[in-house]
């Protein structure tokens, strides 16, 4: 459905939803006021088929709707099942049985009296039509004499374009299936029938596909070794179009060659490529491709592939060594000849467009060969078309094309493009409309070709043209005035351009050359200009004179259907029109055409219309254009999705920004809540922006959400380790949370990036004093735990010193521990305090310090440590050393350590990694020291 479609619930007329139903638009009450046969007809075929669920009543309901507004609906046709005998009761059935037998038997007999008493061949061609099934045709002289009278009788009066735009073909078509249809007498068509090329496997499961495919590539096979190419080439086809293999792509190719159907064999190796890169059979057939089509550097460059896979294959080492011999034959001829000469192309594109054209700049070789598809006699590409294809009918330039791109000899540069002439733009306006008469329209262009040698003329705007360039089979003289007529042609000079195709077909005549695609052309050049100064007549001489020589070439075709469409001989033109579409079904200016005339001929004949008609000729396989879309390559669609994603990333951008500045005047103005919002957008957009996360968390501090206000300052932190507004926010929402130690910790950090922070000074001595007093009331509720002190006799004990206070060397808690850590400190007994710590687990250490960590006891670790167990047990020093650092504020204690300490740590790690030990390394202690020093 359509995002932008409106829907008033009172609003019942015909709306364009680009072909689509809105689903508002499946329901009773719309149905039930909608007026709109068609759109009806729509919403019936979307109920039916269940794409927005199944609604048997609401489908009777539309239906029953439609049949009132209605009833001769196509939509309501429903098709009836086959009646068999399971179907019929016996006595039924019995009943078929018998009256089909007494047909029969009728027929044998009736077809035996006829026999006896044949009919003499007047009475047959006077009065019977001709039996079907038999080889008999109705003569086409009969009765010419009164269907002509019939045609002047019935001459339609002309109609401007307003009303053809108007012509509905779908009424008319209605109009007709609701008269009596007369059938008209069979044509037997003795030439072979047009094999589909694509099939409907819809239905076929995966394993029934792969086997037709193999069928129908099968039959491409033995086709293919009947030499019947085309035959081939549909099957190939056929098989494609159920899965696409590698096998069919390449046998459809090599037939495609021998056809001489470059451009297609060309897509196939392409396709096979893609599938498989590096595939052989595809490389070599390619390079025989770009051997033909005059680009040798390219296929030079697919054999040594070959090669390179297949250093033995005798036809790539045959084929590259015929290209090397040519490449070498061309060096000395160019060098002799000096410059290559610059011949500007142009797209051509429609007289209205307001765009100027597009140039390219191709160098012509000088002894580049002459000819495109080795003389084939295939219609035109659908790039050589010019405007018959791309401007609808009456509105085409009418200028000249080169037809000698389809026929024989067309110019290639590396791109293999044809050269043609710059035309200027006011050439261009001189050439639109071409006639004046109804149903005429600008001729299709006439033919140009291009050249690389010889005089060369400066024509309109600048352009420079090369007379003397070759055209085909043509002698230089012959050449010379075709190319003046082409240019004579683009300057709107008509009728100098068609003596100049006069002389040059009379010199053809007087010369004796055997070249009909060039004659075809000359012929059909001079046919435009004839169009062009308005003699359809012998417009129409001209186009059947080159299709006798190239049957089904399309542009005499189109010229010839214009003419007769210019003169009101409407069914010639419209059988023209209709044989163009099956060469192409892609020229706009025929399907137009063939509707207009369609419609005029209804109002002259009837429903009959299709009766008086000339007989269409069947177009052969070989003659038509398939037009392939094809995908677009991997640099193409890398580039499209590098600039979706440049254009999505500045959208970004701006967005953000626009949403920071909102969030920032939000700030400013107090409303913390509309400035939350903002930010949270910003960082669905970019959540790596750490300016976002301290924004956020200010507001989250305004609104006194302190949990989530040190959330977003973690993230920041994570971030970018050294921000000083996160550590400052974070110290305040820890202040929030009553969490006084870590504030202290924040704020020191602080103080220790920037000790002009008059703010965390301040903050600082509050939370200090907060500190000591959420300290004593915690010490006052804990209960006070008994110390037994014990006496010692005798006068040399008694002065007792700190070796001799008794230390609890098996702690079960933090306070314990620390109870006896403190007592090993307060003697200084290094001692005491390293069996304490050989009797700890390691692990437990970070717990035991949690709350008694502090500078002065790091230090007397260390030196525990360093003293005493290092020589008994370095591993054990090593795992407690690992344990150490991840205790609570251990990196902001280790921050206030003066430097004697750091050189005692520093010592520790030496003496440490010059230990021998099995349970770490050198690196090991190396990465454990990046933590302490």
């Amino acid at each position: 459905m359509s995002a932008d479609a409106s829907f008033s619930p009172h609003d019942y007329t015909t709306v364009d939803y680009n072909g689509k139903v809105p689903v508002e638009h499946l329901d009773y009450g719309y149905i039930e006021k909608c007026k709109d046969v068609k759109y009806l007809e729509k919403i019936l075929k979307v109920l039916r088929s269940g794409k927005e669920g199944i609604y048997p009543q609401l489908i009777n309901f539309c239906e029953s709707h439609l049949e009132k507004l209605n009833p001769r609906s196509r939509a309501l046709r429903k098709e009836n099942s086959v009646v068999t005998a399971a179907s019929l009761s016996k006595d039924e059935w019995s009943q078929v049985a018998d009256e089909l037998k007494i047909w029969q038997e009728e027929t044998k007999q009736r077809d035996k009296s006829l026999q006896l008493h044949p009919i003499s061949d007047d009475v047959v061609n006077k009065n019977m039509p001709p039996i079907r099934g038999s080889n008999c045709f109705v003569a086409l002289s009969q009765n010419s004499n009164l269907k002509e009278k019939r045609e002047s009788l019935k001459c339609v009066l002309p109609r401007d374009y307003r009303e053809w735009d108007k012509f509905d073909v779908e009424e008319e078509c209605e109009k007709i299936d609701g008269g009596q249809m007369v059938q008209s007498s069979a044509i037997i068509n003795t030439g072979h029938s047009e094999i589909k090329t694509q099939l409907d496997v819809s239905l076929l499961m995966q394993e029934e596909k792969r086997l037709l495919a193999n069928r129908e590539k099968d039959k491409g096979n033995e086709a293919f070794k009947a030499k019947d190419y085309e035959e081939a080439v549909a099957y190939y086809s056929r098989s494609l179009s159920i899965i696409p293999s590698v096998a069919a792509f390449n046998n459809r190719a090599q037939a495609e060659i021998n056809l001489k159907h470059w451009h297609n064999a060309m897509r196939d190796c392409q396709s096979v490529l893609q599938l498989e890169p590096g595939n052989v059979k595809a490389l070599l057939r390619r390079a025989t491709v770009h051997k033909h089509m005059g680009d040798s550097q390219l296929a030079a460059a697919d054999l040594r592939m070959v090669l390179m896979e297949e250093p033995l294959n005798a036809a790539a080492t045959q084929l590259l060594s015929e290209i090397e011999k040519k490449l070498i034959k061309c060096q000395p001829e160019e060098q002799r000849r000096g410059k290559k000469i610059l011949i500007q192309e142009m797209e051509v594109e429609d007289s209205n467009s307001n765009h100027g054209t597009e140039q390219k700049v191709c160098p012509v070789e000088p002894s580049q060969p002459v000819g495109g598809e080795d003389g084939s006699a295939a219609p035109a590409e659908k790039g050589d078309m010019g405007n018959a294809q791309k401007k609808p009918h009456g509105r085409g330039d009418g200028g000249p094309h080169s037809e000698s791109n389809s026929h024989h000899g067309h110019w290639k540069g590396k791109g293999g493009s044809s050269d043609k002439y710059k035309a200027s733009q006011e050439a261009k306006d001189k050439e639109a409309n071409g006639t004046s008469k109804r149903g005429s329209t600008a001729s299709v262009q006439a033919d140009q070709s291009g050249g690389s040698k010889g005089t060369l003329l400066g024509g309109s705007a600048g352009e420079t043209v090369n007379l003397d360039a070759p055209c085909g089979a043509l002698p230089p003289p012959l050449a010379r005035l075709k190319n003046e007529g082409n240019l004579l042609f683009k300057n709107g000079q008509f009728a100098d351009a068609l003596e100049k195709y006069s002389h040059a077909i009379q010199g053809y005549t007087e010369s004796g050359i055997d070249s009909p695609e060039d004659l075809c052309i000359l012929y059909s050049n001079r046919a435009a200009c004839y169009l062009k100064d308005g003699n359809s007549q012998d417009c129409i001489q001209d186009c059947t004179k080159a299709l006798e020589l190239q049957p089904f070439s399309l542009k005499p075709l189109l010229r010839r259907a214009m003419a007769y469409e210019t003169l009101e001989r409407y069914r010639k033109a419209y059988v023209d029109y209709k044989t163009v579409l099956q060469i192409d079904t892609s020229v706009q200016a025929a399907h137009d055409s063939v509707n207009r005339i369609t419609r005029l001929l209804i109002e002259q004949d009837g429903p009959e219309w299709r009766e008086n008609l000339p007989e269409i000729p069947l177009v052969p396989l070989s003659a038509q254009q398939h037009h392939i879309k094809e995908p677009p390559s991997a640099e193409v669609l890398q580039a499209r999705a590098e600039k979706a994603a440049r254009d999505a990333e500045r959208k970004a951008e701006v967005l953000f920004t626009a949403l920071k500045q909102e969030g920032n005047d939000f700030v400013k103005k107090g409303q913390h809540q509309d400035a939350l919002g903002k930010y949270t957008e910003c960082l669905k957009i970019k959540p790596e922006e750490c300016v976002i996360y301290t924004n956020r968390a200010l507001c989250y501090l305004k609104l006194e959400r302190f949990t989530e206000a040190k959330q977003d300052c973690d993230a920041a932190l994570k971030l970018e380790p050294t921000n000083k507004k996160a550590f400052y926010r974070r110290a305040l929402a820890n202040k929030g949370l009553k969490d006084y130690l870590a504030c202290s910790s924040d704020l020191q950090e602080v103080l220790q990036q920037d000790p002009n922070v008059q703010e965390a000074e301040k903050e600082l001595e509050e939370v200090t004093v907060l500190l000591r007093q959420s300290l004593a009331d915690a010490s006052s509720a804990k209960p006070r735990r008994t110390v037994p002190i014990i006496e010692i006799d005798g006068d040399e004990q008694s002065s007792c010193t700190g070796e001799d206070i008794s230390i609890n060397l098996h702690p079960t808690n933090s306070q314990e521990f620390g109870q006896a850590l403190n007592a090993a400190c307060s003697g200084k007994n290094t001692a005491a305090c390293a069996d304490l710590l050989a009797s700890t687990d390691p692990q437990l250490l970070p717990q035991y310090l949690s709350t008694y960590l502090n500078g002065h006891t790091i230090s007397f670790i260390m030196q525990a440590l360093d003293s005493h167990l290092l020589e008994k047990d370095p591993n054990l020093v090593y795992q407690h050393l690992s344990y150490l650092h991840s205790t609570d504020r251990f990196s902001v204690v280790l921050m206030m350590l003066p430097k004697e300490e750091h050189h005692h740590m520093t010592q520790l790690f030496e003496r440490l990694s010059a230990a021998e030990s099995t349970e770490y390394t050198k690196n090991d202690v190396q990465n454990l020291a990046n933590k302490y020093i």
